[in-house]
């Protein structure tokens, strides 16, 4: 046997449609199975509402970009949107008689001990999950709350903080691997105060400075979290003045204007791309990018 026959060549990695082909371009097909993807915004950024339409997303065959699969929604904040669900579902291909709702499986967090508490039990559903349509997308929205109020700004609260990161990303990428499957968390923002670039005077990403509404930000729980994704999507959102005549003036010869929201998604770091964004919007049919 030559030494060329005992190579192993690594599995294709498969990747679950967002539902737009926009974004699917701007994210190199998708997001990837096998991988932990963190979406990081601040509120009403619409991380709950990609999230959702990946819940759905991944049900689709794998001819239409999904996973032929079910889902495990984990929410720590607000329970699952089912209205927003089912307003979404029916903007979806999905044949007659099928119930998406019947491939989503929700369960709450409490806290971080809570979250890992439920993952074996989370391991064990997923492996012994019998149906057509195995388990191949967790959604954990959102990370950042689970350790909002259990640990103080002292260096053991945060030589304990920094453990449990690296324990739950374990846990998570194993999973993964394991199961062949699509991790997303969500995340939170907070408002950059130090001079410098970064955190700390560190780059993370290919974006310097993270600017949303005005303001400059950086995504919640530091440096240590960070090196425990795969991929970082960041959701900016900026306020714009334009004009709603086209530059014609009314009588008096002002030109009538109005105050428009610009969304955009920026792809910060991935193994596999290179820096991109595109802008977005949010419609009742979903979370879909905009070509310009």
């Amino acid at each position: 046997m030559t030494p060329e026959n005992l190579l192993v060549r690594p599995r294709p990695t498969q990747k679950c449609t967002t539902g737009c082909p926009v974004l699917d371009r701007c994210l190199g097909g998708g997001i990837p199975c096998r991988s932990v993807t963190e979406v990081v915004g601040e509120s009403g950024c619409g991380k709950t509402q990609l999230c959702l339409q990946l819940l759905l997303s991944a049900q689709l065959p794998p001819s239409r970009g999904g996973l032929s699969a079910s889902s495990l929604y984990l929410h720590s904040e607000f329970p699952l949107p089912l209205r927003r669900l089912h307003q979404l579902s029916r903007a979806r291909p999905f044949g007659p008689g099928h119930d998406p709702l019947e491939g989503i499986f929700v369960h709450p967090l409490q806290s971080v001990d809570h979250l890992l508490d439920v993952m074996p039990k989370v391991e064990s559903f997923v492996e012994n999950f019998k149906s057509q349509f195995p388990v191949r997308l967790i959604v954990i929205d959102s990370i950042a709350a689970l350790f909002r109020s259990e640990f103080d700004n002292n260096p053991l609260d945060l030589r304990r903080r920094s453990s449990m990161f690296f324990k739950i990303s374990g846990k998570l990428k194993l999973l993964a691997e394991k199961f062949d499957l699509a991790v997303v968390v969500t995340n939170q923002v907070v408002d950059l105060v130090a001079p410098n670039e970064g955190i700390n005077g560190l780059r993370i990403g290919n974006l310097g400075c993270l600017v949303s509404s005005g303001r400059r930000v950086c995504a919640a729980l530091g440096l240590a979290w960070a090196n425990c994704v795969n991929l970082r999507l960041f959701l900016s959102r900026d306020k714009e003045i334009v004009s709603t005549m086209n530059g014609v003036g009314d009588e008096c010869g002002c030109e009538p204007m109005h105050c428009r929201t610009r969304r955009r998604l920026h792809l910060l770091f991935a193994p596999h791309i290179p820096d991109t964004s595109c802008e977005y919007v949010i419609t009742r049919e979903g979370f879909s990018g905009v070509c310009r």
